[in-house]
C-alpha cells in the first residue's frame, strides 16, 4: 500500500502542473536553486568561523587574522550573479557570559 507506481507519480505531477501552472514552475525551481545554495553558502561560512573561533594560541593584537576577519563578507546568489549580492554585517555580541 505505501507504495507509489508510475500512474500514481504522473498523477501527482498533473495535479501540481494544474494548481500551480506551467509558468510559474520553473520560476519556483529557480527560486529554490538559489536558496539553497545560498543555505549551502550560509552553513559553510558558518561552519569556517566555527573553526576560526576556536584557536589553539589566543590571538596576538593587531595580527592579519583580526584584519581579515573585520573586512565585511560579501554573499553572492549565484556565481557571477553581482545583482543580487549583499554584504552581510556580522552580529557583535556586547554581552558578557
Amino acid at each position: 500500500m505505501g507504495r507509489l507506481g508510475p500512474t500514481e507519480i504522473i498523477l501527482i505531477l498533473v495535479v501540481i502542473i494544474l494548481l500551480f501552472g506551467a509558468k510559474k514552475l520553473p520560476d519556483m525551481a529557480r527560486s529554490l536553486g538559489k536558496s539553497a545554495r545560498i543555505l549551502k553558502s550560509e552553513a559553510k561560512a558558518m561552519k569556517s568561523d566555527d573553526q576560526k573561533s576556536a584557536p589553539a594560541d589566543p590571538p596576538v593584537p593587531g595580527s592579519a587574522q583580526d584584519q581579515t576577519t573585520s573586512a565585511p563578507r560579501t554573499i553572492q546568489a549565484a556565481p557571477g550573479d553581482v545583482t543580487s549580492s549583499r554584504p552581510v554585517t556580522e552580529p557583535t555580541d556586547t554581552t558578557k557570559r
